[in-house]
Formats: structure tokens, C-alpha cells, sequence
């Protein structure tokens, strides 16, 4: 029993004076689900809430005298009725939030009424609505909670977008595809790139200085800068074939959604060449900043395990950054946001998958990113320079 407690007095001792392995299993686990939960929570809000100076821009078709009041309160502002068709192009195209029609002399076809005794359809109101449009759905369900009540109220006298409800969502297939795949795929994608290169790119540093062969090529007369770019060079071309093969699999995958295409409006056809190409070169210059990051927390770590350990934050981070594009309201348009690493390739990816994305925008990422791979690599020059940290046991 003695040599049971000298044994596990050992190990504790050995993990409580460990600095770096009481953060990473102790404090990092409990900050990394607090950060990330109190992001998303935060970015939900955000995105659910509508402008409180925003006014909802509607046509209400045969308006009942009953429910002016109800409408005048929810402060909608009813537009000049229009051709029918036009009106449901407006909110189509996002130009107005939607399109109420109530039945000609409503009021008196729910007084007269009688749902028991009537062989007859109760009085149908439709209202049509844009899904993909943040604005117009808010409008539907602000619209339709009110409608609900005064049914309630009516004792069920009359029908609110009875039948197929797929025709009162004027959604495009290509705005239902870019809300989804702008979402879903950023984050995605992001995520199996640090995950590739994080499955190599420690052990290209990390693990060198573990085994000793680091110190041997440092004494070499090769320059620590030509070093330091040859190893990110290299782990990048691994990176861009790792990146290619996240691609590769979206682009297989995309039309196989085409099968929820009948029920959900998905259509992967969407895309051309050029919104795949922008996609890869997008992909291609994200990893040249990932390789660059892990090089440096390589360098810093004494071995492959420890590399893993101080890469973790970095990937809550990323994870972060990509659920930025399942949480925001579209790509920024504005240029300065597309200069930040990493962000501005989830904000190019979000241009891409929802046809907003400009050749300025992608230019602007590629170049910045490509230039934070080259201060990276100056960084790494540096730590090779540095005894006190290639040397460190």
C-alpha cells in the first residue's frame, strides 16, 4: 500500500509542476467550452434579431377593418397593392418581406361561418414569404402568431396557407442553396484543413527537435531563413494537397444534395467552374497561414505531444472563426475585414457559396493571406536563430 501512494504522490507531483499539462487538462478544457458556447450563444442572438429600427415592408391584400389595429400595432407598413404576380416577384427578389391576401369581405365570411354545419372551405388566408430573406421570415412568424391568436379567438374560423405550405415559400433554389451551403460549408472546410495540416506539420518541427536531427541540420551552413521557408514550403504543398482533397470532396458531394432538391429546393447546379475555382485558390492560400501558425507553436514545443497541446487553442480559434459563417448575416462587404487571417477566407467562402463574393474580395484574401505565410516564415527564421529555444529541454 505504501509503494502504491509513493507511486501516485510521484505521478501527481509530476503533473501539478507541469505547467503546460495542468492547462491543457485542467484549465483549457473548461475555457474552450465556456468560449465556445458564449460565442454561439452570442452570434445566435445576433443573427435571430432583426433591426429594431427596421420597418416591415408588406402587401396585405383585402384588408379587414377587424384587424387594422392588429396590423397597425405590429407597425408593418402596407405597400400599393400591385399585379399579383409582381408582388410575389418583390418578394422573390427580397424587395419587399411579404405578401398577405386575405379573401374579399373577410369579416363577413368568418361571421358567417360554421364549421360544423358548412360543407364548404373555411375563408383562406395566404401569405407568402421569402425563407432565405432574414427579414421576411422574422415578418411570416410575426404575421402568422398574430393570425393564430385571432383564430383562437375566432373558435377556428378560418385557414391560414392551407395545402402544399412549399408554395407560399417564394425561396429561389439558388437563395435556398446559398443560406445552407454558406452556413454548413466555411466552417466545414476550415476545419479539415487545420485538421490535415495538424495531422503532419508538428511532427516536421516538433518532432525533429524530439528526436535530435533538428540540431543536426541547425549546425549545417544552410541559412536558418532557407530552412525555415524550405520546411514551410514543403508542409504547405502537403497542406494544398490535403486542401485539395477537402475540395475535391465538396465538389463530389455538392450534387449529391441534388437529391433533397424536390423537398428542400437544394440544388447543387448552382455553382459553375469559376465559384469552384475561386473556392481551391481561397482553400489553397488558408493553409499557408495554418502551416505557418503550427510551425511556430511547433518550434516552441519540446516534443510532438507537447506541439499537440499548444496547437489546441489555436484550433478553438479556427473553430471559432468558421462559426462565424453557420451565425452572420453574409459575407462583410466591407474591404478591411477581408485583410484579417483565416476570417477573411471564411468570409470569401461565404461570398462564394452565397454569389455575393467580388474578384476584389478574393484578391484581397489570397494576397493578405500569402503575406501573413511569409511573416510567418520570418518568425520561424527567427526561433531557429534563437538557441534558448531550439536548444530548450
Amino acid at each position: 500500500m505504501r509503494n502504491i501512494i509513493i507511486v501516485a504522490k510521484k505521478e501527481l507531483f509530476r503533473f501539478f509542476t507541469d505547467k503546460r499539462l495542468l492547462f491543457s487538462t485542467i484549465i483549457l478544457p473548461g475555457l474552450m467550452i465556456y468560449i465556445l458556447y458564449s460565442f454561439m450563444g452570442e452570434a445566435g442572438k445576433s443573427a435571430s434579431s432583426v433591426n429594431n429600427d427596421y420597418q416591415t415592408t408588406a402587401y396585405i391584400i383585402n384588408m379587414p377593418d377587424s384587424l387594422k389595429p392588429a396590423f397597425d400595432q405590429l407597425q408593418i407598413r402596407n405597400e400599393p397593392a400591385d399585379d399579383m404576380e409582381q408582388m410575389k416577384k418583390n418578394v422573390e427578389d427580397k424587395n419587399k418581406d411579404i405578401l398577405i391576401v386575405f379573401p374579399e369581405q373577410f369579416d363577413m365570411s368568418v361571421a358567417a361561418y360554421d364549421k360544423l354545419m358548412s360543407n364548404t372551405p373555411a375563408p383562406q388566408i395566404q401569405i407568402f414569404y421569402n425563407s432565405s430573406r432574414k427579414e421576411s421570415s422574422k415578418a411570416y412568424a410575426v404575421v402568422t402568431s398574430m393570425l393564430n391568436e385571432y383564430e383562437s379567438s375566432m373558435i377556428n374560423k378560418f385557414d391560414i396557407n392551407s395545402g402544399d405550405a412549399g408554395m407560399y415559400d417564394l425561396a429561389s433554389d439558388k437563395d435556398s442553396t446559398a443560406q445552407i451551403f454558406s452556413q454548413l460549408f466555411p466552417m466545414l472546410l476550415l476545419m479539415m484543413a487545420f485538421s490535415g495540416c495538424m495531422a503532419f506539420a508538428p511532427e516536421a518541427i516538433a518532432g525533429e527537435k524530439e528526436r535530435g536531427t533538428l540540431t543536426t541540420i541547425l549546425v549545417t551552413p544552410i541559412k536558418r531563413s532557407q530552412l525555415a521557408i524550405g520546411k514551410i514550403l514543403s508542409l504547405s504543398a502537403v497542406a494544398v494537397l490535403s486542401a485539395c482533397s477537402s475540395f475535391v470532396g465538396v465538389a463530389l458531394s455538392l450534387p449529391k444534395l441534388v437529391q433533397m432538391e424536390g423537398e428542400s429546393g437544394i440544388s447543387a447546379n448552382v455553382y459553375d467552374i469559376s465559384d469552384y475555382i475561386m473556392l481551391l485558390i481561397v482553400l489553397i492560400s488558408s493553409v499557408i497561414v495554418i502551416i505557418g501558425v503550427i510551425s511556430i507553436m511547433s518550434a516552441f514545443a519540446k516534443s510532438v505531444k507537447e506541439a499537440g497541446t499548444l496547437v489546441a487553442p489555436i484550433m478553438i480559434i479556427v473553430m471559432v472563426i468558421g462559426i462565424t459563417a453557420m451565425f452572420g448575416d453574409g459575407a462583410k462587404t466591407e474591404y478591411y475585414w477581408y485583410c484579417i487571417p483565416l476570417y477573411n477566407s471564411v468570409q470569401s467562402m461565404i461570398g462564394i457559396f452565397s454569389f455575393t463574393a467580388d474578384g476584389i474580395q478574393i484578391a484581397i484574401t489570397v494576397i493578405s493571406n500569402i503575406i501573413y505565410g511569409g511573416l510567418f516564415a520570418l518568425v520561424l527564421t527567427k526561433m531557429f536563430d534563437s538557441e534558448r529555444i531550439m536548444y530548450s529541454k
